[in-house]
């Protein structure tokens, strides 16, 4: 992989990756661009203890623009976009409308393809590889800023999730602060250690799916996929690693080489689940990493979180959406349609022939 980093006109980081060596990445954005200005906060809720971002600006973002207007495309003669070049690879670039920025950390725009048309799961092993080595060196790059104590790494599939931009992509946060969703979860962690006399949950957790069987998805031989037994989304695969690791840069060369051909068949089964004819299934595909930062107090060690992927649609049938209503929205107490069961059976019912 080579890494050639530069600069676009209004002085924000863009870096492409190329899976070849000798790549040639020199063109210059040509566009007359104004300094970013920002307008992001950060308030704690003192009723919740958790933290939200305010970010006013973002509500002038690129909105659903026609194809040939695409700011993640390629640029072309008469069209310069958000990447200068005519062709690439993998391209990271720092947001225009970014949710964090500065001391309240970085928010970062990962294109897989320039292939407007395409989708993740249109990506050869290789591509898949490549998007996967970008990941984590950003990873890898990001957890060094001060400001930042967790790196998110995850993808928005479909209007229905609510994307603004087509082309496919995803995003990066870096966050000055471990998200509540870890923070539960490293609550869990440290609870059930002291319950079991020292046990990982989240070993016991993937044990427990591989010895009951019923709702694995797919197995490679270092990866793990299955439906929850708890699913909060009616179709909802939680993809782990054997080996436990904390972060993407822990991951060894075997599950690396593998990855791609788990994921890209899990994706390609998420598009066939509503059958033939219906549109592409809307998701969302999230990297559940071990945060930065302190650990003193938190009853566990780093080295004790498990990184996972979590993967899921709002939709529930063909035509029908999940809506987070009273229950989920008012009380964080999800109500799930779909059996958990069901779910992996009709995943396992699709898989490529």
């Amino acid at each position: 992989m080579k890494k050639t980093p530069t600069r676009l006109a209004d002085g924000r980081e863009l870096i492409y990756y190329d899976a070849r060596d000798d790549a040639v990445r020199d063109t210059v954005d040509p566009r007359p661009l104004d300094s970013i200005t920002t307008a992001s906060e950060i308030r704690h809720d003192p009723l919740l203890g958790d933290d939200v971002v305010i970010a006013s600006h973002r509500q002038t973002r690129t909105y659903h623009p026609p194809a040939d207007e695409c700011p993640l495309c390629p640029s072309r003669e008469g069209r310069h976009t958000e990447i200068p070049e005519p062709d690439y690879d993998v391209v990271v670039f720092e947001n225009r409308f970014p949710s964090l920025a500065g001391d309240s950390g970085r928010c970062e725009v990962v294109c897989f393809t320039p292939d407007h048309d395409a989708s993740f799961a249109d990506l050869t092993d290789a591509q898949a590889g490549l998007v996967l080595e970008v990941w984590t060196d950003r990873t890898a790059e990001l957890s060094q800023l001060p400001a930042v104590e967790q790196v998110f790494c995850f993808e928005n599939r479909g209007k229905e999730i609510g994307v603004t931009l087509g082309h496919p992509h995803g995003q990066i946060y870096a966050y000055p602060f471990t998200t509540p969703r870890t923070e539960l979860m490293l609550r869990s962690l440290a609870a059930h250690r002291e319950r079991t006399g020292g046990r990982n949950l989240f070993d016991d957790v993937l044990d427990s799916e591989r010895s009951d069987g019923r709702r694995i998805v797919l197995e490679g031989e270092h990866w793990t996929a299955f439906v929850p037994h708890a699913a909060h989304w009616p179709y909802e695969v939680h993809l782990y690693p054997r080996r436990r690791v904390p972060d993407l840069t822990g991951l060894d060369d075997a599950a690396r080489a593998e990855f791609p051909q788990v994921y890209l068949e899990l994706l390609r089964r998420f598009d066939r689940i509503f059958g033939v004819g219906e549109p592409p299934t809307p998701y969302i595909a999230a990297w559940h990493q071990a945060p930065w930062g302190d650990w003193a107090g938190r009853g566990v060690e780093r080295g004790e979180f498990a990184l996972h992927l979590e993967l899921f649609t709002i939709r529930r049938t063909s035509g029908k959406l999940k809506f987070l209503a009273g229950s989920e929205s008012g009380m964080n107490v999800f109500i799930n349609d779909v059996p958990p069961e069901t779910a992996a059976d009709r995943l396992r019912e699709v898989a490529s022939k």
